[in-house]
């Protein structure tokens, strides 16, 4: 029987390749508005494009192996924007070393972590177990390789309608790249749209319903809390922002961290099983298995995961120089028993209900808590400890991300029968190199703009740095806090999704309303097409909505360059302001969402049907994912 080949000199490439370009337009896009989208389908399909373009060929499992390399990217990306913008805004930037190092940390963690998991959750567990993405994703591979390329044409085109709009809004400021509409009657109160080509293709691949809970708990902060606070505190309170920056966050803050514990709360008793899955198949007699269906040896995890602790506990350039050796010793044991833990509850929530639901901001709010309690406890509240224990948050929600990254694209290579330890290897190999682009790209933005600031809001790592700061100085204002808690209990009672819900409640309206655009296409183009989507079948829309949201990405970072750091001046003012520049930056909104439903409305050979919703979130909740356990399907993953 012929061999096919896996892990090839052109699928290492291609992985690495596009999973920087990938990685570091999803790093500015979850600076931008806290989420990630995913990248094994892009990647997998522009694999088989470049392939072909060059003459050549590509199989199945290269292309499996391509993505697999390349997914890494992101996963590294979104523990990173979760965490590390929190050192830029406590004046410690750190190097590029360090954040390359703490990056590479986490996702030798998450793989080294996972990789025993592998044969209890994905062989073992097939049947309770689904991993709706990773099935997907495993279609549009076939479909790639076997189909033509039209699919893979809407990513390039995406891609370029992305990066010319946000080079027109961004550098040369033909419009403005935001509307602000006062509503009479409603103090401090005010419509907003910001006219952003990656937040309206990520509202089309949550699809409807995800997009609307999330800008829900937006207009619940800008018509009813701000209207409240402004109405209370007088005319002394000042703006809209000014409300924003002094209440509302905190109660976001409080909302947000109520939602994520909720989540992880609910992963317990699946996090129990799986870690006594572990321990039985540790002990468990292993039988023969064919060399196809083999994982890397035992040494290869107790060596990465024995790499990490070591490098937490004696290496004082990851955490700073500055910690006292006790406190590096109880990182060392968080990362440990946290990461670990978190790496399983990661792992089977994808099983079940994919990678939109990983809860990667509750896993770090979780673990914040537990490494700033400890240090509370020791009286370690310098701003190393700060430091240090935000780190230990970052490799832990690097290593959860990472470890459902390679949970999902393992149940893709058994569906189209790739080899997992080679798969395991190009996790490595990804990681290893997604390491420096991710750091490299959170490095330069910090330095060309200013996390926190409206280009970069980083509202996760606000949100982190909020939490660390509170539990170590006791000045959180826990009034508000508490209101959070209060309004994040509500939506769930009400049956609304906790964590996209208090997301929504922490961001401004104008960030969030774009999602509402795209989730709106994303329902006409569904209706279009006179039938419910399978994952399988959605590969158009989807792909140029990841299009989009790489090109605005990589313009961004290019804007950044030119104006941050070459200097080149771009206009004080929009070039055509007032009515007729809202009319046009409302234009093309709209022209975005077009585009988006022409391309959802692509039927591919073969169409039969089937049941979908929204794509991936890179931190969800387990509420927009129960549809799926229950057997709809969310679109072509991954993250987040």
């Amino acid at each position: 029987m012929k061999t096919v080949r896996e892990l090839t000199l052109r699928a290492a490439i291609a992985g690495v390749g596009f999973g920087a370009l990938f990685g570091a337009a999803n790093a500015y896009l979850g600076l931008r508005v806290g989420m990630t989208v995913s990248t094994s389908i892009p990647v997998a399909v522009l694999t088989v494009a470049l392939f072909r373009a060059t003459g050549a060929r590509a199989s199945v499992l290269e292309a499996n192996m391509a993505q697999t390399i390349g997914s890494a990217s992101t996963a590294l990306a979104t523990g990173g924007i979760f965490t590390i913008p929190a050192l830029f805004l406590w004046g410690m930037a750190p190097g590029y070393l360090q954040i390359a190092v703490i990056a590479a940390l986490g996702g030798v963690l998450g793989i080294s972590a996972m990789i025993p998991l592998r044969e209890l959750l994905i062989v073992r567990a097939a049947d309770e177990l689904p991993y709706p993405e990773g099935r997907a994703c495993a279609e549009v591979l076939r479909a790639s390789v076997d189909g033509g390329s039209m699919q893979g044409a809407w990513i390039f085109r995406g891609l370029i309608v992305g990066a010319v709009v946000k080079l027109a809004l961004g550098l040369f400021r033909v419009v403005p790249d935001a509307v602000h509409i006062a509503v009479p009657g409603v103090p401090n109160g005010e419509l907003g749209l910001e006219i952003a080509p990656a937040l309206i293709a990520v509202g089309f691949i949550l699809g409807y319903r995800q997009a609307a809970i999330v800008v829900a708990g937006s207009v619940l902060s800008s018509f009813v809390i701000i209207p409240l606070v402004t109405i209370s505190a007088g005319p002394s309170v000042g703006g809209a922002g000014d409300v924003w920056a002094h209440q509302v966050r905190y109660v976001g803050a409080g909302a947000v961290a109520t939602a994520g514990a909720v989540t992880v709360a609910r992963s317990l008793p699946a996090m129990a099983r799986s870690l006594m899955a572990v321990a039985r198949g540790l002990y468990a007699s292993r039988v023969a298995v064919p060399e196809r269906s083999r994982d890397l040896p035992s040494w290869v995890v107790v060596l990465g995961i024995g790499a990490v602790v070591f490098a937490v506990a004696f290496v004082p350039g990851v955490l700073g120089a500055d910690l006292p050796a006790p406190a590096r010793a109880a990182c060392a044991v968080g990362v440990a028993v946290l990461g670990i833990a978190f790496v399983t509850v990661a792992s089977r929530i994808v099983g079940l209900v994919g990678v939109s639901s990983q809860p990667t901001s509750g896993i770090t709010l979780v673990t914040l808590l537990v490494i700033c309690g400890v240090f509370a406890a020791f009286g370690w509240t310098s701003p190393a400890a700060k430091a240090g224990a935000l780190l230990v948050g970052a490799i832990v929600a690097i290593a959860a991300s990472k470890a459902g990254d390679i949970s999902q694209d393992l149940k893709t290579g058994q569906l189209v029968g790739a080899t997992p330890a080679l798969q395991q290897l190009g996790q490595y190999l990804g990681a290893a190199t997604a390491c420096w682009a991710v750091a490299g790209t959170l490095l330069f933005l910090g330095r060309a703009y200013e996390y926190g600031s409206a280009e970069l809001p980083a509202p996760q790592a606000t949100l982190m740095k909020t939490i660390v700061e509170g539990v170590l100085a006791g000045t959180l204002p826990w009034h508000l806090v508490g209101s959070g808690v209060g309004v994040a209990l509500t939506a769930m009672l009400a049956g609304v999704g906790g964590l996209a819900f208090a997301i929504g409640v922490y961001l401004p309206l104008a960030s969030m309303t774009p999602l509402l655009v795209g989730g709106v296409a994303r329902a006409l183009a569904d209706r279009g097409r006179g039938a419910t989507i399978r994952a399988e079948d959605a590969g158009a829309g989807v792909l140029a909505a990841s299009g989009l949201v790489a090109g605005e990405g990589l313009a961004g970072v290019a804007v950044a360059a030119l104006v941050g750091a070459a200097r080149v001046p771009r206009p004080a003012h929009p070039l055509v302001d007032g009515v007729l520049g809202t009319a046009i930056a409302i234009a093309i909104a709209a022209g975005l969402a077009a585009l988006l439903v022409r391309a959802g409305r692509q039927v591919p050979r073969g169409e039969s049907g089937g049941s979908g919703d929204s794509e991936t979130m890179s931190d969800g909740d387990a509420s927009s994912s129960a549809r799926v356990a229950a057997g709809s399907s969310t679109l072509p993953p991954r993250r987040a």
